[in-house]
């Protein structure tokens, strides 16, 4: 089948990699953020607790002291400037509190409770060890978060970068087969190993694997029906051919004669498409000048159609392949245009216009479609398919398309050296 030209990864390629990618990036940051708050919330209010309990148990102390008239001991006393004025009301009240705040500089974790006439009792115990052991914590999450995010980053992509490689590979192929190429396979290894995983990427690349088996088996069977076809038909018409050329000049004799010819061109046509299929047609390449070679194709047609040399060259062709694209497309334009025809040989590149109606849009989306004409026009439709089909076998790159000013333009640029080998790329029609 048609190997066709190396097919660039289309922009979307890199980006699906790229979002999944950024997508873990934001799950392991909200994750990590997430236990990180967890884990702050959870140690600061164990060591909160912590210091409240041990504050309340010195107020306890200090008011049994004041009870019994003994010394309140060290950090209580009664009504001490730095105590913070909420907790202050709260003890005015009747109500024992506890409030971490600064005193002096440092955390301080307060309590106090009512004492007598109006006065409130408080104690005061340091919170910096407490406060350090949370800011230690919220460090080493911190710290600690990054390389687990990275690390978890670059496994993440790593497990995606697999499966994108895998779905790249798998439009790759899909993009061969609609270029032509039904030789392409993915052949994915899980799914030649029933004992591994079979994910929705396998089962995608089987899918598509199945379709091109398929839509190959039913090319070939085609292909070789056209070819039997046409070697079944040639040996019957070759001997209707000579007993039309026997029979006595007249009017039907000339009807008869005009339908096995045309029976004949048709069935030549099925043999060298069929020909064309097999993809084994070798050059015979030589040396010729584009300007003489288009001149004689020119008047072996017997149209009139004009020649117009821009600048001539010489290439490496096969001389006979290249008569037959250049006479299809003349004889395309006369039979399916109006004239002028004009052929313009300008380098390598080769030009036939017409001034009809131009080319149908489907031929101009898809290219030449077997046995398709438009409007009833005469012909088989097999012209420009082998036309299209020889180029491809020379190298050689054959473009249709309209011109603004109405008609048809058919564009063949030849190679200045064949293809290697001389081969027919596969697949070519």
């Amino acid at each position: 089948m048609r190997r066709p030209r190396a097919l660039a990864l289309p922009r979307w390629a890199g980006r699906l990699a790229v979002r999944a990618a950024g997508l873990v990036t934001v799950m392991c940051c909200a994750l990590a953020a997430l236990l990180g708050v967890l884990v702050h919330v959870s140690v600061t209010n164990q060591t909160v607790g912590q210091a409240r309990e041990l504050a309340l148990q010195r107020l306890a102390r200090a008011t049994d002291a004041f009870e019994a008239g003994d010394a309140l001991g060290p950090g209580a006393g009664l009504d001490p400037p730095g105590l913070p004025r909420p907790l202050r009301e709260l003890a005015a009240a009747g109500d024992r509190g506890t409030m971490v705040a600064d005193h002096d500089g440092r955390p301080t974790m307060w309590a106090a409770g009512p004492a007598d006439r109006g006065r409130v009792l408080a104690v005061e115990v340091d919170y910096a060890q407490g406060e350090r052991t949370i800011d230690g914590l919220d460090r080493a999450i911190v710290w600690s978060s990054a390389p687990a995010i990275g690390a978890t980053v670059l496994v993440g992509a790593f497990a995606v970068t697999r499966v994108t490689r895998r779905l790249h590979a798998t439009a790759r192929v899909a993009r061969r087969i609609s270029a032509g190429d039904l030789d392409a396979r993915v052949d994915d290894p899980r799914t030649k190993d029933p004992a591994r995983p079979q994910d929705e990427v396998a089962a995608v690349a089987a899918a598509l694997d199945s379709m091109a088996a398929s839509l190959q088996g039913k090319l070939l069977a085609e292909q070789r029906f056209t070819a039997d076809v046409a070697h079944e038909l040639r040996t019957p018409l070759t001997g209707l051919h000579a007993a039309a050329e026997l029979l006595p000049p007249g009017r039907p004799t000339e009807l008869v004669r005009d339908r096995v010819a045309a029976l004949r061109t048709l069935t030549e046509d099925l043999l060298e498409i069929s020909r064309l299929d097999t993809g084994r047609e070798r050059l015979e390449v030589g040396t010729e000048r584009l300007g003489p070679l288009a001149e004689r194709v020119v008047r072996a047609s017997g149209t009139g159609t004009g020649v117009r040399v821009v600048r001539d060259v010489a290439v490496e062709t096969d001389r006979r392949r290249l008569e037959r694209v250049l006479g299809n497309l003349v004889a395309n334009a006369h039979r399916h245009g109006r004239a002028p025809v004009e052929l313009t040989v300008d380098g390598p590149r080769v030009t036939v216009r017409d001034h009809g109606d131009g080319y149908p849009e489907y031929l101009l989306a898809h290219g030449p479609q077997r046995f398709r004409t438009e409007g009833g026009a005469k012909g088989h439709g097999l012209g420009l398919t082998i036309a299209l089909g020889q180029a491809e076998v020379l190298g050689a790159r054959l473009e249709f398309a309209n011109a603004p000013d109405g008609g048809a333009v058919a564009t063949l640029t030849l190679p200045r050296t064949p293809p290697a080998g001389g081969l027919l790329p596969d697949g070519a029609v």
